[in-house]
């Protein structure tokens, strides 16, 4: 099942909401969770859900940033491939 959720990335050609995923797979979005937290940590998605200050993705307080972490997610959660290192 975990090449399948990064086979169903990868065919999406774009970034794919978790529900979208979810529905094409037919999974629960709480079973994917872990799997693409597996493909995250090995660096073939990334997730905006994780990204960004110590992976809580919500006003996180950077030091490198003081008015505030530009990587905060703002819009809808999505998971995208990660371009394959050179």
């Amino acid at each position: 099942m975990l090449y399948q959720v990064l086979e169903a990335i990868e065919q999406a050609n774009g970034p794919v909401s978790l529900d979208e995923l979810s529905q094409r797979l037919q999974v629960e979005p709480g079973a994917l969770e872990g799997m693409i937290a597996f493909w995250v940590r090995k660096g073939r998605l990334k997730d905006t859900a994780i990204a960004g200050c110590g992976g809580s993705g919500r006003g996180c307080t950077c030091s490198a940033y003081p008015n505030g972490c530009v990587f905060s997610v703002t819009g809808p959660r999505v998971i995208t491939l990660e371009p394959p290192d050179p």
